[in-house]
């Protein structure tokens, strides 16, 4: 996520918040743009939790001048019953929890928030990305480069052996949070515009993953789609000033 965009989303959770004290609070999927965030927040202490052995790295690194006693990094997974057993927090945040969970914990999605609903005291805030990788291509030309780099990358996951991330869209999550003990206060969408710093992101995760093909054929086309796709969505989004395409979202809820 852009830098910009995620000072946007975040700002916009404290404005949510208002004067009510963080407490407690639990970043249910953590990375660094959340935990240098969370590290700006007057919270009496924290709860990182990731899935990944490297973000748990990152995080530590990222936390190591700042981290009070208090403060904690957990690797676990949500579909483990005893993570956090038993714990509350004033505050839980689940910043792009919801897409993730697919490669830790794949079907487990319809779970998650009665999962963390035992752990949320006050409020929940849900950071997601509606999906923009849809079965059809999209119409305007900016926003079908994106669709084109989505559906690249999550071939070549599938093709590496990998489960690409599956979005969720806004409407599915408040529905979903009712159902699993929440009542949603405050929901909001923000589009996006993509630049090349995520289209470079998104195309460099192929490399490695078209490197462990057997059929060196296929991963060489693959590899030669993916430079011409690099070439026209760079020059378009430097054209455009970005690459205009979805929505991300935040939703505020409380426990009933």
């Amino acid at each position: 996520m852009p830098e910009a965009a995620a000072t946007t989303l975040f700002a916009h959770i404290e404005a949510l918040q208002g004067d009510l004290p963080w407490g407690a609070l639990l970043d249910a999927g953590t990375g660094s743009g959340s935990i240098r965030w969370i590290g700006s927040l007057a919270t009496e202490r924290w709860t990182a939790v990731t899935g990944a052995e490297g973000h748990a790295r990152q995080v530590r690194d990222l936390t190591a001048a700042t981290r009070r006693t208090a403060d904690r990094i957990v690797l676990g997974n949500w579909a483990d019953p005893t993570l956090l057993a038993d714990e509350r927090y004033d505050t839980v945040l689940a910043d792009y929890l919801l897409g993730a969970v697919e490669g830790f914990a794949p079907y487990f999605q319809t779970r998650l928030f009665a999962r963390l609903r035992p752990l949320t005291a006050k409020r929940l805030y849900v950071v997601g990305l509606d999906p923009y990788v849809t079965l059809d291509p999209p119409d305007e030309p900016a926003t079908r480069l994106i669709w084109r780099i989505g559906r690249l990358r999550d071939a070549c996951l599938l093709l590496a052996g990998e489960r690409p991330y599956r979005e969720y869209p806004a409407e599915w999550v408040i529905d979903h949070l009712r159902r699993s003990g929440f009542e949603p206060i405050a929901a909001r969408r923000f589009p996006i515009r993509f630049g090349a710093r995520f289209i470079e992101a998104q195309l460099a995760m192929l490399a490695p993953r078209l490197a462990r093909l057997a059929d060196r054929g296929l991963a060489t086309a693959l590899a030669a789609q993916a430079d011409a796709l690099r070439a026209e969505a760079l020059a378009t989004a430097a054209e455009r000033g970005g690459l205009a395409c979805g929505h991300d979202y935040v939703i505020a809820a409380e426990p009933r």
